[in-house]
């Protein structure tokens, strides 16, 4: 059953795109505890693993149900297009010890033992240190974890806004909603998501902030209730190549076992591209790729999708994993 968001003529010129550190922050976070999401992301877990020992992380991951509510306060939608932590983590501080209480409330529910626990009654109880301490502790993940890496995860975050700010230049809104993720659909007013679940929303005039996502890989995220702007998180494009040291993608290893053509197809696929481009950057025929990416998906390690006229073919988790040898 789907996730649905209902647009007003208001909305379709209220959609921004946005990158936030502080959500990034949140998600990494989060992604410690979630074993599903390891294999994206296997040399940056083994870069801080040392540093992740070194965090007390269970008051946030009481607050993180696998599936319901996350509070809002902890990771809003960003302030801007280009919003540095700073700023972001201030706006957390700033919470309303108030509306932080019926937030944390939402989400020790969601989360099986919590709101019994010791520290979900400790945090309901006195919810403006509640705010003060969980955001001391988001600051402190940021720097352990997210900020010696945010150079090159801002600038793929930033590349794909430019990316689908050129496909939003070239085929409008509506068409672009669906080509961020294949679980979403568009009908001219409502957006669908395919999620567990029946929910609907209508955006009231206040647009919808499309914002990518490396942490939250592979999953698509919306929702935040008033005061905050609607927001849809979604898998940032790229991810395959981010975290592989320059020069390890692909070796001998993978060689021998797929062959030096379909490896080099493999390898070079550190962002989605088409037939073409992957021939262009490789200096084989269109044809050669074509077989080569035939056999690939037929393996279950690539995927495609069209944009437009164009049929894009990227790394599915089988295919990371072996590119990279998490």
């Amino acid at each position: 059953m789907p996730f649905r968001l209902h647009f007003g003529g208001d909305d379709l010129l209220r959609c921004r795109f946005a990158v936030s550190p502080l959500w990034e922050t949140q998600e990494a976070v989060r992604t410690l505890r979630r074993p599903d999401r390891h294999g994206y992301h296997p040399h940056w877990l083994r870069r801080i693993r040392e540093a992740a020992r070194g965090l007390d992380l269970a008051p946030l991951w009481l607050l993180m149900p696998r599936r319901g509510h996350s509070p809002d306060f902890l990771g809003p939608p960003p302030i801007g297009p280009a919003a540095v932590f700073e700023d972001e983590i201030a706006q957390v501080r700033a919470a309303d010890p108030g509306a932080a209480r019926n937030d944390l409330a939402r989400a020790l529910a969601d989360t099986p033992g919590a709101l019994e626990s010791s520290r979900g009654r400790a945090m309901l109880a006195d919810p403006g240190r509640a705010v003060r301490e969980l955001a001391d502790l988001m600051e402190a993940a940021w720097r352990a974890l997210v900020e010696p890496e945010w150079p090159r995860l801002r600038a793929l975050l930033e590349a794909d806004v430019a990316f689908h700010s050129r496909r939003l230049a070239e085929v409008g809104l509506g068409a672009l909603l669906p080509e961020l993720d294949r679980r979403l659909t568009w009908d001219g007013r409502t957006l669908t998501i395919d999620w567990p679940g029946e929910h609907g929303r209508d955006l009231d005039g206040r647009g919808l902030v499309l914002m990518p996502s490396v942490f939250s890989w592979p999953d698509v995220i919306s929702g935040f209730d008033p005061p905050w702007q609607p927001t849809l998180v979604y898998p940032a494009r790229g991810l395959a190549g981010l975290w592989a040291p320059p020069g390890t993608e692909g070796g001998e290893p993978l060689v021998r076992l797929l062959g030096r053509g379909r490896a080099g197809v493999l390898a070079a696929l550190s962002d989605p591209a088409t037939t073409t481009a992957l021939a262009h950057r490789l200096g084989l025929a269109p044809s050669s790729v074509s077989a080569h990416l035939t056999v690939l998906r037929d393996a279950g390690l690539l995927t495609s999708r069209r944009y437009g006229h164009q049929v894009l073919y990227e790394r599915t988790p089988l295919g990371m994993a072996l590119v990279s040898g998490g």
